[in-house]
């Protein structure tokens, strides 16, 4: 508990610091970049400076986090602006190669650093904590490259310990799943088409309607591979006829219960993690 406090104790320190002149937050929507924003806020108003909140909204992100990320930096009290991009257009990331995430994330922080720039705000602040160091990440190379500050990280702040302080703070969504983007689904080298997103899109969204919890819905050519928490596994097995049927007339052949459950990251576990 003693550790726990004198992180939380840094974290305020850095973001006291981060925040003497205007910032911004690279915001999602998700527990981390909430934690992030609340905190910026409160030091902002401190130091008399204005955080502003960017949201990327493009082909590889879910429609529902432009909603939650609007409503979560009401809450917050920032000034909340959304980016429109285009991802596909860029062979580096249509293509999914293995470092796919690396130019991912170049691409869409130099869109938010510049947008930030104009705005008069020149420290971006993003949410990696210490628990992203330990997966396969090449986009966190991007981040250290463009100089984004990674606060969450800098004070030592596990997934466990950002939505106990988020929950202290009041935060809506300090328990809501990890939300990482579409390309995800899929294996490393398969072209990204809109048609393929919105297909898995739409089949976690009507997974999710069924069960809580952390759960991804993998691509393989024409056979989706569920992943589910354990405790949720029964309840999809129950509505297995039905979850058959509306993934099938999404154009899915094969659907399957993966019985590993739920893996961040499953799709890089044959990797050769000297890549990306």
């Amino acid at each position: 508990m003693e550790a726990y406090r004198e992180k939380r104790e840094q974290l305020h320190r850095l973001m006291n610091q981060y925040t003497k002149g205007n910032a911004a937050v690279a915001f999602s929507g998700g527990a981390d970049s909430s934690l992030l924003l609340k905190l910026a806020v409160a030091h902002g108003k401190e130091n008399g400076s204005q955080v502003f909140a960017f949201t990327v909204c493009g082909e590889l992100h879910p429609a529902a986090d432009r909603r939650i990320a609007g409503e979560v930096a009401r809450e917050a009290g920032a000034i909340h602006r959304i980016l429109e991009v285009r991802e596909l257009e860029r062979g580096d990331i249509r293509n999914n190669p293995v470092d796919r995430c690396y130019q991912c994330k170049k691409y869409l922080f130099e869109k938010i650093r510049e947008a930030a720039g104009d705005m008069g705000a020149f420290v971006v602040l993003e949410g990696t904590n210490t628990d992203d160091l330990l997966q396969y990440r090449p986009g966190l190379r991007a981040i250290e490259e463009l100089g984004i500050k990674s606060p969450l990280k800098e004070a030592g702040f596990t997934k466990a310990e950002v939505r106990a302080l988020a929950k202290e703070l009041g935060i809506s969504v300090a328990d809501r799943p990890s939300a990482p983007c579409l390309a995800t689904r899929f294996p490393y080298g398969e072209e990204l088409t809109m048609e393929k997103l919105k297909q898995v899109e739409q089949g976690e969204e009507y997974l999710r309607s069924i069960g809580a919890g952390n759960l991804r819905l993998r691509v393989h050519g024409d056979i989706a591979r569920i992943e589910a928490d354990g405790d949720q596994m029964g309840a999809l097995l129950e509505r297995r006829a039905g979850i058959t049927k509306y993934l099938k007339e999404l154009g899915y052949g094969y659907i399957t219960l993966d019985l590993e459950g739920f893996r961040s990251g499953s799709m890089d576990q044959d990797l050769d993690r000297g890549n990306g």
